[in-house]
């Protein structure tokens, strides 16, 4: 350790100190990004002498810090004190691992709602049920369900890569099942276990990505991360709700088989390089990503003991339930009133791709303003109101009113609420998935009887088969949840919403701008 103290021989290393020049040894200067999240408008990277690129290093190789101690001298500089740190560093190795969480989660949501925009023609083909299609779906929900608490257990114990690991493996051996199910028989049976086997990883890959982005990336980057990832999801469901039927032949039953294959090819190559993925990055992305993680026990504690928990938790696990149900029961929701498949598909398409599209626009902003609480409170009510509207939107028989409520709903339902890792995420999700399949079969059981396929449609606003009293349902759970996200912030507890990666960082920020010390 070196002391350098002010005299005839130290003005020269102070001034080069903050000119980022000198000898070996001494500290290079950082320009900053202006990101405005330091203080005084200084990037929290650079403020905190956090990030590099993976070229830039110090000339001996060992990152340096140094703290700063106010001495009464007369210009006020003080005194400095080199110290060895751990660098905070971010590495390109990253996007590989993003990379694949994005095509994990589009590939299970794909494999997720694979039947569900022509669940008529698959039906026919299994010699089953539309109900029983629809249980593809629902059995999917409830193996997430059911695999949660290993999710929480695997992420905390080994980390991202062996929560993405698994999720592969199931989704490569679910995927191949389901297509020898559809080829030797039919056998309904053997799609039905492929389809729980992919149900089970889908929870391995919703729940990585807030802890991948925590360990790799720093707090400018990470709700852009974590949204990119989570996203993806859905735009899996979107894929087939567009592609799918065009696969089957719309409506030819002879092309299902050659749909699962094309599915399952593409699942393959997406999972195949999930077992190549770096573990961990060799040094922290930022200050936060050093933070202790709790116990999962104290966590749970904790998240219980909270209001603002449960003001989160149950508004989105009901709408999440309502998404499932309605991406899944489309077809049947708008078949009674003589829309085919492919314009069912649209529809399902519609709701996720604007919800993508709005989300790819207003995610930077609200990462870089932080704005959590601002979005939730808009979108929310917008969602609430959009379920209410969608209850008339079939008997209109108008496709363009339909289009753009689902539209809107989709754009106002992909806010996302920024969770903790391992714990926090997962129980939300799982809340989400079970009313999900829970409502899949509410509904199921308010249609009306009678075909639904659209050849017994009589004209009337409630034809045969219709889902009516279903979306009744739902707008009423929707409008019911809305009030509760909307009293965040308020009661003196604004302190009870803040994100604590971001407070740690900031806080960094502040100490080595006050010229304290800053440990690692």
């Amino acid at each position: 350790m070196k002391r350098m103290t002010k005299g005839n021989g130290s003005s020269t290393v102070q001034e080069n100190a903050r000119s980022g020049k000198g000898s070996k040894g001494d500290l290079k200067a950082m320009e900053s990004n202006g990101s405005g999240d330091g203080p005084d408008g200084i990037g929290e990277v650079e403020a905190l002498q956090a990030v590099r690129s993976d070229e830039e290093l110090l000339d001996d190789g060992q990152p340096r810090r140094y703290t700063h101690t106010p001495t009464a001298s007369t210009d006020g500089f003080g005194t400095r004190t080199w110290v060895s740190v751990k660098e905070y560093k971010v590495y390109k190795r990253r996007w590989f691992g993003l990379i694949q969480l994005v095509l994990l989660n589009i590939v299970v949501s794909w494999d997720w709602l694979t039947f569900s925009a022509n669940s008529t023609t698959s039906a026919r083909f299994y010699g089953v049920s539309v109900s029983a299609i629809n249980w593809l779906s629902t059995g999917f929900l409830f193996a997430f369900v059911a695999v949660s608490p290993l999710v929480i257990l695997v992420l905390h114990k080994g980390g991202p890569k062996l929560s993405i690991m698994v999720a592969a493996g199931f989704i490569l051996v679910g995927n191949w099942i389901r297509y020898a199910g559809t080829k030797a028989g039919p056998k309904y049976g053997a799609v039905m276990f492929g389809q729980i086997l992919i149900g089970f990883a889908q929870p391995f890959v919703l729940a990585a990505p807030t802890r991948y982005s925590d360990l790799w990336f720093t707090n400018r980057g990470r709700v852009g991360a974590t949204a990119l990832m989570s996203l993806a999801n859905p735009l899996g469901g979107a894929l087939a709700q567009l592609i799918n039927p065009e696969w089957a032949g719309d409506g030819d039953v002879d092309q299902i088989p050659n749909m699962v294959l094309y599915v399952s090819i593409i699942a393959t190559v997406a999972a195949l390089p999930s077992f190549f993925i770096p573990k961990e990055p060799p040094s922290p992305a930022a200050a936060s990503s050093e933070v202790p993680k709790q116990p999962i026990i104290p966590s749970l504690k904790v998240l219980f003991s909270s209001p603002e928990f449960y003001m989160i938790m149950i508004p989105f696990t009901v709408y999440v339930g309502l998404f499932n149900s309605i991406s899944t029961l489309i077809n049947g929701m708008l078949a009674p009133y003589g829309f085919d498949e492919t314009q069912a598909g649209i529809g399902g398409a519609l709701l996720i791709v604007v919800g993508l599209v709005t989300a790819a626009v207003a995610s930077p902003i609200i990462d870089r303003t932080k704005a959590q609480l601002l979005t939730i409170k808009i979108c929310v009510p917008l969602i609430a109101l959009c379920y209410l509207a969608f209850t008339f939107a079939p008997a209109t028989r108008t496709l363009a009113a339909i289009y753009v409520i689902l539209s809107v709903l989709g754009a106002a339902s992909f806010n996302h609420a920024s969770l903790s890792p391992e714990v926090t995420s997962t129980i939300c999700w799982v809340g989400g998935q079970l009313l999900g399949g829970l409502f899949i079969v509410i509904s199921d059981a308010l249609r009306d009887g009678g075909i639904n396929d659209g050849t017994a449609d009589d004209g009337t606003k409630r034809p045969p088969g219709n889902y009516y009293r279903a979306l009744i349902f739902q707008a009423v759970l929707a409008m019911v949840a809305f009030p509760l996200p909307m009293a965040l912030g308020l009661f003196g507890r604004d302190k009870e919403i803040q994100l604590r990666r971001v407070e740690a960082d900031k806080e960094a920020a502040r100490r080595h701008a006050a010229g304290l010390t800053v440990q690692p």
